[in-house]
């Protein structure tokens, strides 16, 4: 009976650390394929997931989000919240936004781990017009 419970208990948490997403990720510059910052994914009181710019990896030309349309305009990258109001559906994260603070855009996103790794995807409209990022899970 140990060995059934036992191996229920890994399974479990095997299962759950699958869909697990909270943490620090570094993001990698597109360009340079160089790290570019950490960003931090949390659950809020809403039940929804959200990501803020924790460090900077590379200085960024504007320190600022000049081009953002909304409450960002003009905030410092650094502590800036880039994920908004993902909601976990089976083994993704959906329905939120991702901002771009480099061009201050903001697009769809759509986020599935595969083991230590985030696919990170942001579009427009439809999902098979926009791009995905791997994201790598820091210690």
């Amino acid at each position: 009976m140990k060995k059934y419970m036992l191996a229920f208990a890994t399974i479990f948490i095997s299962a759950m650390s699958f869909a697990q997403i909270e943490g620090k990720w570094k993001t990698i510059d597109d360009e340079t394929g160089k790290a570019k910052s950490y960003v931090e994914i949390f659950k809020k009181s809403d039940g929804k997931y959200y990501g803020k710019v924790v460090q900077l990896l590379i200085k960024p030309t504007d320190p600022n989000c000049t081009g953002c349309k909304d409450d960002r305009k003009g905030k410092p990258i650094l502590g800036m919240e880039v994920i908004r109001g993902l909601s976990k559906d089976g083994n993704e994260f959906t329905a939120g936004t991702i901002t771009d603070p480099k061009n201050g855009k903001t697009y769809k996103c759509t986020i599935t781990k595969d083991g230590d790794k985030l696919n990170v995807r942001g579009y427009m409209g439809i999902s098979l017009i926009g791009r995905t990022q791997t994201w790598y899970k820091v210690d």
